[in-house]
C-alpha cells in the first residue's frame, strides 16, 4: 500500500485514540509500532527492531534507548519515545546522550505524533541540536511524505539521505527565520528593502513607521500570491467540471461509470435540507439531484446550466459549493455537521434569482 495512505490511516488512528492514550507506554504501542510497521521493518522480529536497547554511558549502567532499528542487520536509527501530550523538543538531551554510543547516524524523537529526525552535520559522533527533518502525523504534508521515504526498509539510502540532511535543514532555519521576519520585520531587513528606495535618514521615527509599512507589505504580497494560486486551482477545477458536465448532456451516461458512483445516506440527507431551503421559493418537484465520481450536484429544473449547489462529501472533509455569484463562480465552503448548510439559505435563494 502507498506510504501516503498508511500515514493518513495512522493519522485517523492518533485523532480517534490519542485521548484513550494514558502512558508513554501506550503511546508507544498505539502510535509509535505502527509508524515503524509502516515504514517497513518488522516489529516482531527483535534482531531488526530492538525494544529497549542497553546504551551504557560511561559509568551509567543500564541506560536504555527505546527502539533500534536495523537495516541488514546494521543500526541505521535509534527512537526515543515520549507520552503524545509531551513536546518531542523537550527531551533531546536524553537522545543526545544515546546517539553518542550508538553506531547508529540517526536519531529520532517522538512523541507518537511528532517526529524530529536528528544527525551530526556539525560535529562527527555528536548529534545536532536541532532537527534537520520534522513530520507531524496530524499534519501531513506531501513533502515530508517524500522525505520519509528515504527511512523505508525497500528504500534506506544513507548517502542519499545525508545528502539532502545539510539543505533541509538550513531550508527549515531561513524559512524560521523568514516566518520571523513576516511576524515581526527586524531593523536590518527594513534598512535593506527601504535603503533601496528611501534615501532620506533613518530616524528613530521612521524606522518604526517602515517596520509597520514592511511587515503590511510582506503579509500583503504573500496573501496576494496565496489568492492567485487558490483562484487558479478553482479555475482548473470548473473547467473540469463544466467538461464532464457537457460531455454527460452530449453523450449517453456510460453504465460502467455509472455504477462506481455511491450516493450517500448523508448526500441524500443534504438534499432534503436544501430542497426544504428552496421550497420557500418554488416548488420541490423542480429540485433535482445528480450524482457523480466527483461531487453531487442539485440542479433546478433537472437541467446541468443551472447548479443550485454541490455538497463535495467523498472526502474526509465535507464541503458545500454555492454559486449565488454565476453558475460559473462556484464558492466551496468547509461543513462541520449538515446542520450549517441551514447557514447558507441566503446564498440558495440568490442562487434561484440567477435563472
Amino acid at each position: 500500500m502507498d506510504l501516503k495512505i498508511k500515514l493518513e490511516q495512522l493519522q485517523q488512528k492518533v485523532s480517534g485514540l490519542k485521548e484513550q492514550i494514558a502512558t508513554e507506554e501506550a503511546t508507544k504501542n498505539a502510535f509509535v509500532m505502527p509508524f515503524i510497521q509502516i515504514l517497513g521493518y518488522d516489529i516482531f522480529n527483535p534482531t531488526e527492531v530492538i525494544p529497549e536497547h542497553v546504551c551504557d554511558i560511561g559509568t551509567k549502567k543500564g541506560e536504555k534507548v527505546d527502539y533500534v532499528i536495523k537495516n541488514n542487520d546494521e543500526p541505521i536509527f535509534i527512537i526515543e519515545c515520549k507520552h503524545w501530550k509531551e513536546s518531542a523538543d523537550a527531551h533531546n538531551s536524553q537522545l543526545h546522550r544515546y546517539y553518542h554510543v550508538s553506531k547508529t547516524r540517526f536519531g529520532v524523537l517522538t512523541n507518537g505524533i511528532i517526529y524530529n529526525f536528528y544527525t551530526d552535520l556539525e560535529k562527527p559522533n555528536i548529534m545536532d541540536e536541532k532537527p534537520f527533518f520534522t513530520i507531524n502525523i496530524e499534519d501531513l504534508k506531501d513533502s515530508s511524505i517524500k522525505i520519509l521515504e528515504s527511512f523505508t526498509k525497500k528504500d534506506y539510502n544513507l548517502e542519499s539521505i545525508l545528502d539532502s540532511a545539510e539543505a533541509l535543514k538550513y531550508i527549515k532555519a531561513i524559512r524560521k527565520e523568514f516566518e520571523k521576519e513576516i511576524e515581526s520585520p527586524s531593523d536590518e531587513i527594513v534598512k535593506l528593502l527601504v535603503g533601496r528606495f528611501f534615501e532620506k535618514p533613518m530616524t528613530a521615527n521612521r524606522m518604526l513607521s517602515f517596520k509597520e509599512y514592511t511587515k503590511k507589505a510582506l503579509a500583503t504580497s504573500i496573501n496576494e500570491s496565496i489568492s492567485f494560486r487558490l483562484k487558479s486551482a478553482l479555475n482548473i477545477n470548473e473547467q473540469i467540471e463544466k467538461q464532464e458536465d457537457d460531455i454527460k448532456t452530449s453523450q449517453p451516461i456510460d453504465e460502467n461509470n455509472d455504477s462506481k458512483i455511491v450516493t450517500t445516506e448523508e448526500e441524500l440527507e443534504g438534499f432534503q435540507i436544501i430542497k426544504a431551503i428552496m421550497r420557500e421559493k418554488v416548488p420541490a418537484a423542480r429540485i433535482a439531484y445528480r450524482d457523480t465520481l466527483s461531487y453531487f450536484g442539485i440542479l433546478l429544473d433537472d437541467n446541468n446550466r443551472k447548479p443550485l449547489c454541490r455538497l463535495h462529501f467523498n472526502t474526509a472533509n465535507k464541503y458545500i459549493e454555492t454559486f449565488h455569484n454565476g453558475k460559473d463562480a462556484g464558492e466551496k465552503v468547509l461543513l462541520s455537521s449538515l446542520d450549517e448548510i441551514y447557514n447558507f439559505r441566503e446564498e440558495l435563494h440568490k442562487t434561484l434569482d440567477n435563472y
